[in-house]
């Protein structure tokens, strides 16, 4: 069963805390993906999300999966972007979905009851309904400006308040973070905060991990 897979017997909510780092294959400066992610745990991420925009799922596979056990060794959570299909073939954790991904409520028959889902939002009113249809969490950004994502929408340290006090789950701030600024993320109330460059692209993704978790 999915709920059997996961990490260690501790509530999602009490987990989804702290350095959240994306691994993007494309933003780790030619490095191979699982040893940065490797570098992140060992610098204190405590979620991991996989996002791979341009292989074939079948093709990340292998590294879903190393990612994985990775996460299992360091009780850290591991979060495959988009896809749940994909999330369940790794052993995933969970699945983060966007604004137009498959809604919540299709994909929580799939991965699970116990699998955390996690929303990309805006604004209070769709943190609101993220957390109405059953989100474990929700993800704010474009907290600061990026060149991630193209699409991003604009948010702030403001808009993070308004909506760590529009709902109950954990909220994790995305966008433009770094180690000048995290320290706003966290004073505003985030959760956890959500960086992809500030360490994939780092020239030592460990220390960069190491420095940006201390905030929390």
């Amino acid at each position: 069963m999915y709920c059997e897979l996961r990490a260690m017997d501790i509530p999602q909510e009490k987990r989804i805390s702290g350095l959240y780092v994306i691994i993007d294959p494309d933003a780790c400066a030619g490095r191979p993906a699982v040893d940065v992610a490797r570098a992140a745990l060992e610098g204190g991420a405590r979620m991991v999300q996989w996002r791979d925009k341009r292989r074939d799922k079948g093709d990340q596979l292998v590294d879903a999966r190393a990612i994985t056990e990775l996460c299992r060794e360091r009780g850290a959570l591991f979060i495959v972007n988009d896809h749940a299909d994909l999330a369940l073939a790794a052993r995933a954790d969970g699945v983060h979905l966007g604004q137009h991904d498959l809604p919540i409520e299709v994909v929580r028959p799939i991965v699970g009851d116990a699998a955390v889902i996690g929303v990309s939002t805006n604004n209070a009113a769709e943190a609101r309904d993220a957390e109405a249809r059953g989100a474990s969490y929700v993800a704010v950004g474009s907290i600061f400006p990026t060149s991630t994502k193209e699409t991003t929408r604009p948010a702030s340290t403001e808009r993070l308040r308004e909506v760590k006090s529009a709902v109950a789950v954990p909220v994790v701030a995305i966008g433009g973070i770094n180690a000048t600024n995290i320290a706003e993320v966290v004073a505003a109330g985030a959760d956890a905060a959500a960086v992809i460059s500030a360490v994939c692209g780092a020239a030592d993704p460990r220390a960069a991990a190491a420095e940006l978790a201390a905030a929390f």
